[in-house]
Order: structure tokens, then C-alpha cells, then sequence
């Protein structure tokens, strides 16, 4: 397993993110205070950590499964994306989806956060593009 040094800077150590299993590919995202949220709205929760990633690379946040099919609780923008450039703290916008108010406290676990390497396009413009044998079929175009 490859391995990559993050710094980070939290404003409680207890908030610092780390690999719950040997294979895993997310830590987990904590909540910094307690709140709720009514069924149907959605909140920007803060984490208490900002991070520093090294060039080339991004963090996405993303939903917690057993929040979401338990709460009904997800990320609303998902995958976030946290920008090599960025250094302020990381917050995490959840939706509630489900019937009741959801309610956490802090050092719940909302989300989880995976570093991905990242690719930057040289874009060409151009007249045309090679044809495929799918071409311009989107959306639905291979039937149910």
C-alpha cells in the first residue's frame, strides 16, 4: 500500500482522522460541534481540521454509507472536493433525507475523506472529434 505524508492542522487532536482497517480507503470525518438537522435541510458541519495536501493530489468527501442508509444523512455535494491550495477548515455540507430531525454531537463520525492523485487536462481545441460507435448516445441511450 502506498502511502502519502498529509499535514494537518486540528483544533482538537482527538479530530485528526485515521485508517479504521489495514485496506481501507477513507477516514472518517468528525463533526467539531454538536447541531441537528430538520428532515429536508441541509447544514455545513465543520470537521476542526484543515490540511495541507501535497501537489498533485486532492481529498473528497464523501457520504458515509451507514449514515445514509440509517439517517437517511449524505453529503450533498459528493464528492466534495478539497483543492491542493486550500487551507482553511474543512467543512462538510450534509443533507437530511430522511423523516426525523437528525441530531449529532460532537465527534460524530459524517462523512469520510479519501486522497486521489490528480490529472490537470492540456484542452485542444478542434474542429471535430473521432467518431466511437456509441458517438453522441447519453443518457439512457443503452436502454434500462
Amino acid at each position: 500500500m502506498q502511502t502519502l505524508t498529509v499535514k494537518i492542522k486540528a483544533t482538537d487532536k482527538s479530530f485528526i482522522p485515521d485508517y479504521k482497517s489495514e485496506l481501507a480507503a477513507g477516514v472518517d470525518l468528525m463533526a467539531a460541534n454538536s447541531g441537528s438537522i430538520e428532515s429536508g435541510s441541509r447544514a455545513m458541519v465543520k470537521t476542526g481540521i484543515s490540511l495541507e495536501l501535497p501537489e498533485g493530489y486532492e481529498a473528497q468527501v464523501r457520504p458515509r454509507s451507514g449514515l445514509a442508509y440509517k439517517q437517511g444523512v449524505t453529503v450533498l455535494n459528493s464528492p466534495g472536493t478539497i483543492d491542493a491550495d486550500y487551507r482553511g477548515e474543512i467543512g462538510v455540507i450534509l443533507i437530511n433525507h430522511g423523516d426525523e430531525t437528525f441530531t449529532y454531537k460532537k465527534g460524530d463520525r459524517i462523512a469520510q475523506m479519501v486522497i486521489a492523485p490528480v490529472v490537470q487536462a492540456d484542452f485542444v481545441s478542434v474542429d471535430d472529434l473521432s467518431d466511437t460507435e456509441r458517438g453522441a448516445g447519453g443518457f439512457g441511450h443503452t436502454g434500462i
